[in-house]
């Protein structure tokens, strides 16, 4: 048999309430180091992905343009050796051995 006493109601309501403080404690601790890790961690992770990327997007960017203005630079010089090339090639001056 059960016997209660208002002492016991008293410790019975002090544990709860002591439960419930840690309940809360822990999920304010919880909700602190979420933020932290978040903002401290994640968002300039993610900043400074974005702006390293956006920096190798513009450094192939102008090598593709640098390499684009070296071949229109070679193509011209190309065509005119092969056109001096193929009037040289047209008459060989030669001398007779006798």
């Amino acid at each position: 048999m059960i016997i209660l006493t208002e002492n016991s109601l008293t410790d019975d309501s002090d544990f709860i309430y002591l439960c419930t403080m840690l309940r809360y404690f822990l999920i304010g601790m919880a909700i602190y180091f979420g933020y932290r890790f978040l903002f401290e961690f994640v968002l300039p992770m993610i900043k400074t992905t974005r702006q390293v990327k956006k920096q190798f997007d513009a450094v192939r960017e102008q090598q593709e343009a640098f390499f684009k203005q070296q071949s229109n630079q070679d193509q011209p010089k190309k065509s005119e050796k092969s056109a001096t090339r193929s009037a040289d090639d047209d008459y060989i001056e030669f001398e007779e051995i006798k």
